[in-house]
């Protein structure tokens, strides 16, 4: 490389020295042999002091290792040299871009490495500056979306609080009124009977009202087992038929061979009965609903089941299609709907692993499309093999109950149809009375949500040290239950009736 240079020094300086660009020669070693005056003037040294490895110190020592490694490395490969480099000229920080190509000799010999470095100082600040300012507007972007999402947030909280205290204070007044009137001496029976009748009703709407509620945020507790969705839709067709009226056409549309679902029965046909109504109301209550089943083979991965429910309405406006599923969110007339229905489809659609979807346009009617993973056929054998007989209760229940008026009204419920019973306030309480054998405990009936351990471990604890006792659990709602999704244990749900009780724990003994 010497020799290439001193044979034509003055032409390749002064070609050199005339470039805007900072020019270098390498020898195969790596020792600078040549610079230019552009470089030695940037750095503000002599053209010797650069020569050798004197160039070197001018490297910023956040880079200096990392560029001679990679000078190193592009010298022993014999290939060029590309990198974006830190240095120090003057006293000051500054970029260059440095480019080097190999030099070979005719017969093949490796020279050296001639490059080229520019200065980018300004870009690269440019660039930084660019990205800083990138980096804090979208930072004032994320914050002024968590306010909206903040505010969207506690709009929605304001209208489904005021939705529920506007709904639950109906319930409460009619509960209310009738306990003032039943305490009357000279009440007729007639209409005290009615009276009765009219709080057992109130608490199953306010039941339902919850239940929907939980739907909605996905909380419910379901109860799956796996079904034919065709006859399930067939089943409720005739009631829905009576629902909607006889202005309104129902077409069934359920050509589907192995449409076998596992979600909880009583919300699938709530769902569908929740998407008629709300077809129903869309078209004023004149036109046609169609009832749609598809699925695909069994070997389909994934395989879904897709109901869909279409009405030939007046469709939905396209601002309030991302609003639809809101609980308490409703276009009807005051009076006319609680705006949970669609809510409640929704969540039951997500925890059941499925999905809703909704197509319209003004004017042009709506479709809902629930879909749910399917199920083998096989499964329902499966399940219903898994039944065993279980023998007649001869002893008493044990009732675990930590809220003191539940466990009060499950007692006495229980004795004045003819149960023994004994009590424990936690899991702890009942497995005590378990170990002392001086108690003829037959059933154990108790709830889930216990301080310590759940009703769901109690009653596996149960399972394992006493297999002959029959475990029967409630709850109103449980995280446990949601997260297991489905429990080995027979379920009673809160509020429920004295009628549902005792046909649970019943079925559970075997009477």
């Amino acid at each position: 490389m010497k020799t290439l240079l001193s044979s034509q020094s003055v032409l390749f300086r002064t070609a050199a020295d005339s470039s805007p660009a900072m020019m270098w020669v390498s020898d195969a070693s790596g020792e600078i042999l040549f610079v230019n005056e552009r470089f030695a003037g940037f750095y503000g040294v002599e053209l010797a002091d650069l020569l050798g490895d004197g160039w070197r110190p001018f490297l910023h020592e956040a880079d200096r290792e990392l560029f001679v490694g990679l000078f190193r490395d592009a010298l022993e490969r014999r290939v060029g040299l590309h990198q974006l480099v830190r240095v120090v000229a003057r006293g000051e920080p500054r970029w260059l871009r440095v480019d080097a190509n190999p030099v070979f000799a005719e017969d093949g010999e490796f020279k050296g490495l001639v490059g080229v470095n520019i200065d980018v100082t300004a870009q690269v600040l440019a660039e930084q500056q660019l990205e800083e300012r990138v980096a804090e507007r979208t930072r004032e972007l994320e914050q002024a979306n968590a306010a909206l999402r903040q505010a969207q947030k506690m709009e929605a909280i304001g209208q489904l609080t005021g939705g529920i205290a506007h709904d639950f204070n109906n319930l409460l007044t009619v509960i209310r009124g009738s306990t003032d009137l039943l305490r009357r001496p000279d009440l007729p029976d007639a209409k005290r009977q009615r009276y009765v009748e009219a709080i057992a009703e109130t608490a199953d709407r306010a039941a339902k009202l919850t239940g929907q509620l939980l739907a909605f945020a996905r909380r419910q507790t379901l109860k799956p087992e796996v079904f034919d969705a065709a006859e399930r839709i067939h089943g409720v067709a005739d009631m829905l038929r009576s629902v909607l009226g006889s202005r309104i056409r129902l077409e069934l549309e359920l050509d589907c061979g192995t449409c076998f679902v596992e979600a909880d029965v009583a919300q699938f046909e709530a769902a569908l009965v929740n998407l008629a109504v709300n077809a129903r109301d869309a078209m004023d209550g004149e036109g046609r609903i169609a009832i749609r089943l598809s699925g695909g083979d069994a070997g389909e991965e994934p395989s879904l089941v897709a109901v869909s429910v279409a009405d030939s309405g007046c469709g939905i406006p396209s601002d309030d299609l991302e609003r639809i599923f809101e609980p308490f969110f409703t276009t009807k007339e005051v009076g006319r709907g609680t705006g949970l229905g669609l809510s409640q489809v929704y969540g039951f659609a997500k925890q059941s692993d499925g999905e809703i979807s909704v197509t319209s346009a003004a004017g042009e009617g709506a479709t809902f499309t629930l879909s749910l993973p399917r199920a083998s056929s096989d499964r329902i054998d499966e399940e219903q093999g898994d039944a065993e007989p279980a023998p007649r209760a001869h002893g008493c229940v044990l009732i675990v109950e930590d809220n003191d008026d539940v466990r009060s009204f499950a007692t006495q419920l229980l004795q004045d149809v003819g149960y023994e019973t004994c009590v424990a306030s936690n899991a702890d309480e009942a497995l005590g009375i378990l170990e002392d054998a001086s108690t003829p405990v037959q059933l154990v009936f108790s709830d889930v949500v216990m301080p310590g351990m759940n009703g769901v471990e109690l009653g596996r604890e149960v399972r394992r040290r006493w297999p002959e006792l029959r475990v029967v659990l409630t709850s109103g709602y449980s995280n446990t239950l949601v997260e297991e999704g489905r429990v080995d244990f027979p379920l009673v749900l809160k509020p429920y009736s004295a009628d549902q009780l005792l046909q649970s724990l019943e079925q559970a003994s075997g009477r």
